[in-house]
C-alpha cells in the first residue's frame, strides 16, 4: 500500500517546478560600442570605467562628511531603505507558497446532560492544508517576479542615494560661488564708493561734470544690489545643503571658495566601452523589471493548467486524557483535489495576452533606458571636452578686464579720459569676474554629472 502511494506521488512532485516562463533574452545595447568622438570631445584612453565611490571623486574633507551625514539622515534615502525592506519581505512571502503549511491543534470538550454521565473528550491534531503542487511553475513564476521586483526596488535605492550625492555636491559648490560672488560684489561695491567719493570731489572742484557722479553712484547701486541678491542666495544654498543632509551640520563644513571645490573634486574617466552603462541603477532597474515580466508571463500561462492539492491530518482523539496518546487513539487523513476551469470567458487567455503586453513595454523601457543614458553620458562628455578651454578664455578675458579698469582708472584721475571709459571698464571688469566663477561651477557640475550618468559608486543604501 505504501508503494502504491509513493508510485502515485513521485510524477507529479517531478513535473513540479516546470516553468512555462520564456527566457529572458537581453537585447544588445541599442547604442554605439564606443563614445562619440571629434572635436567637441576628450580622448579617452581607459578600457572600462573602474568600480569607484564618491570618496574617489569628492575629495574635501568637509564634503565627504556632510556626504555621511546625508547618508545617515536624509529621508528620501530613508523612505527608499523602507521599499527595499518591504520588497524583500513580500518576495519572501511569495516564495513561501511554494511550502506546505503546517498547523497543530488541539481541543478539549466538555458535555454535562441532565441525566447523563458528564462527557470529556481530548484532540490533538496536526497537518498540511491544501498545498499545492505546482507542477506548471505558477507560484515558482511568482516568486521570481516578485524577487526580481525586489532586486528592481534596491536598484531604485540606489539611484536615490547617487542622486543624492550628486545633489549634495552640486549645492556645496553653488555655495561657493555664491559665496565668490559676493566677495565680487562687495569688492566692486567698494571700488565704486571710492569712485563716487573722488567724482563728488572734482565736481566740487569744478573738474567733472555731474553726470559722472551719477554714473559713479549707479554702479555703487548696482553692486549694493548684488550684495543684497548674494546673501539671499548664500542663505538658500545653506538651506538647500541642510535638507539634503538631513539634519544641522557645522555650517565650518562649507567651502570657503571656488578654488576649494575646483581643486577638490577629481575627473571622473569615461572609458571606451559604452558597456558600462550596464550598470547604472536606473538600467538595472529596467533589467529586472524586465526579468519580473517574463516571469508574469509564466504564471500568467500556468493558469490555464489545473490546480492539484493535497490536504494530510494525523492526530489523536479520546475520551480519557490519561489515553489520548494510545496507539488506538491515533488517526489519520490524506486527500488530494483538482480544479480545472473549464469557461472563464477567455479571462485567462487575456492575462497571458496581458502579461505579454508588459514584458513587451518593459523591453522597450529597457532600450530606452539605455538609449536615455547614452544620450546623457555624451552630452556630458561633449561638455567635458570643451569646459576646460572656456574656463582658460574667461581667466584670460577677467585678466584683460582687470588691467583695463586699473589703466581706465588712472587715466580718468590723471584726467585722460572721461568717466564713461571708466564706467565701462569697470562693468567689463564686473562682468568677466561673475563670468569665471559662472564657468567654473560649469567645470565642477559637469564632474558631477559625469558621476551621476556614468552609475557612480555601487553601495546600496539598504545593505
Amino acid at each position: 500500500m505504501k508503494m502504491r502511494t509513493l508510485v502515485a506521488i513521485l510524477p507529479p512532485l517531478a513535473l513540479a517546478g516546470c516553468s512555462l516562463a520564456p527566457r529572458t533574452d537581453l537585447p544588445p545595447p541599442p547604442v554605439p560600442q564606443s563614445w562619440p568622438v571629434g572635436d567637441a570631445y576628450l580622448m579617452q584612453s581607459e578600457a572600462a570605467l573602474p568600480v569607484i565611490s564618491y570618496s574617489d571623486i569628492f575629495r574635501d574633507p568637509a564634503l565627504r562628511a556632510l556626504v555621511e551625514l546625508a547618508l545617515a539622515n536624509n529621508r528620501d534615502l530613508r523612505v527608499a531603505a523602507a521599499n527595499v525592506a518591504a520588497a524583500r519581505a513580500q518576495a519572501r512571502a511569495t516564495r513561501a507558497e511554494l511550502f506546505p503549511e503546517i498547523t497543530v491543534g488541539g481541543s478539549v470538550e466538555h458535555t454535562d446532560r441532565s441525566g447523563a454521565e458528564p462527557e470529556t473528550s481530548y484532540a490533538v491534531s496536526g497537518g498540511v492544508s491544501s498545498f499545492e503542487l505546482d507542477l506548471f511553475g505558477k507560484l515558482a513564476n511568482a516568486s521570481e517576479a516578485e524577487r526580481n521586483r525586489a532586486l528592481a526596488t534596491e536598484a531604485a535605492a540606489r539611484a536615490v542615494r547617487l542622486g543624492l550625492v550628486a545633489d549634495l555636491v552640486n549645492a556645496w559648490a553653488g555655495y561657493a560661488a555664491d559665496r565668490d560672488l559676493l566677495i565680487i560684489a562687495e569688492e566692486t561695491a567698494a571700488n565704486a564708493r571710492d569712485s563716487v567719493r573722488l567724482t563728488r570731489a572734482r565736481l566740487e572742484g569744478g573738474v567733472a561734470p555731474r553726470t559722472d557722479l551719477r554714473q559713479a553712484e549707479q554702479i555703487l547701486a548696482s553692486a549694493e544690489g548684488d550684495i543684497a541678491r548674494q546673501k539671499t542666495a548664500l542663505a538658500q544654498d545653506e538651506n538647500l545643503v541642510r535638507l539634503l543632509v538631513g539634519s544641522e551640520f557645522d555650517t565650518k563644513l562649507l567651502p570657503t571658495d571656488m578654488g576649494q571645490v575646483v581643486g577638490n573634486t577629481e575627473v571622473l574617466p569615461a572609458g571606451t566601452n559604452s558597456q558600462v552603462l550596464l550598470r547604472r541603477p536606473d538600467i538595472v532597474q529596467a533589467e529586472y523589471l524586465l526579468r519580473a515580466a517574463n516571469a508574469d508571463i509564466g504564471a500568467a500561462r500556468a493558469a490555464l493548467f489545473p490546480s492539484i492539492s493535497l490536504t494530510g491530518l494525523l492526530g489523536f482523539a479520546s475520551d480519557a486524557l490519561a489515553t489520548l496518546f494510545d496507539s488506538a487513539a491515533f488517526s489519520k487523513t490524506i486527500g488530494g483535489a483538482a480544479s480545472l476551469a473549464i469557461f472563464d470567458g477567455g479571462k485567462r487567455s487575456a492575462n497571458i495576452v496581458a502579461a505579454q503586453a508588459d514584458r513587451d513595454a518593459a523591453l522597450a523601457n529597457y532600450e530606452g533606458a539605455i538609449q536615455n543614458a547614452f544620450r546623457e553620458v555624451a552630452d556630458a562628455l561633449a561638455d567635458q571636452g570643451t569646459v576646460g578651454d572656456r574656463l582658460k578664455a574667461a581667466q584670460a578675458y577677467r585678466e584683460a578686464a582687470a588691467d583695463n579698469a586699473m589703466l581706465a582708472d588712472a587715466r580718468y584721475r590723471g584726467g585722460v579720459d572721461s568717466y564713461l571709459a571708466n564706467l565701462d571698464a569697470q562693468r567689463s571688469l564686473f562682468a568677466a569676474r561673475q563670468a569665471e566663477v559662472a564657468v567654473q561651477l560649469e567645470m565642477v557640475r559637469n564632474r558631477v554629472t559625469l558621476y551621476r550618468v556614468l552609475g557612480g559608486d555601487q553601495a546600496s543604501p539598504a545593505n
